[in-house]
């Protein structure tokens, strides 16, 4: 079979976009993943928990986190669980409500947390940050603060 010479020419700009953005995330994603994987034995949505945690001064109920991160309630509390048994989360009961808990990352999960931020960005600074200046990123945010808005709503400034 003759091989191809495949292209996206036939696409709308708009369609081109959007291809873009998934295929952006798609593989910028799994870069960052695979090393996670493989110098810190983190997955990806283990290292997105401890991001959020990472940033936070007070304990977040998983509830919240799941509504802030690309994970679903459940997801959250099985990766909080894994974090747990690692020693790099801890359970906080809230000082409000007897039945709820937050989730805060333990000194040992902040060390973790910097050393796998630290291959992240390791990881990511051929592909993007090299790639990318000061004017890029500021475009990259303008284009996701539209994105995230709620239809009808104006985009955070």
């Amino acid at each position: 079979m003759a091989h191809t010479n495949l292209n996206l020419d036939g696409l709308t700009p708009r369609d081109h976009a959007f291809y873009g953005l998934v295929w952006a995330g798609t593989t910028l994603t799994a870069r960052v993943d695979q090393a996670l994987t493989r110098r810190h034995d983190l997955p990806l949505s283990w290292f997105e928990v401890m991001l959020w945690l990472s940033v936070q001064k007070d304990p977040v109920a998983p509830s919240e986190l799941g509504a802030r991160t690309l994970l679903s309630r459940s997801q959250v509390s099985r990766v909080a669980d894994s974090l747990r048994a690692r020693g790099l989360v801890e359970r906080v009961p809230s000082p409000t409500d007897a039945r709820s808990v937050g989730i805060a990352l333990t000194e040992a999960g902040r060390r973790a947390f910097a050393e796998a931020d630290a291959t992240r960005r390791e990881a990511l600074a051929e592909v993007f940050d090299d790639r990318l200046d000061d004017a890029d990123i500021a475009a990259l945010e303008a284009v996701w603060a539209k994105l995230k808005a709620k239809p009808g709503a104006k985009p955070e400034a």
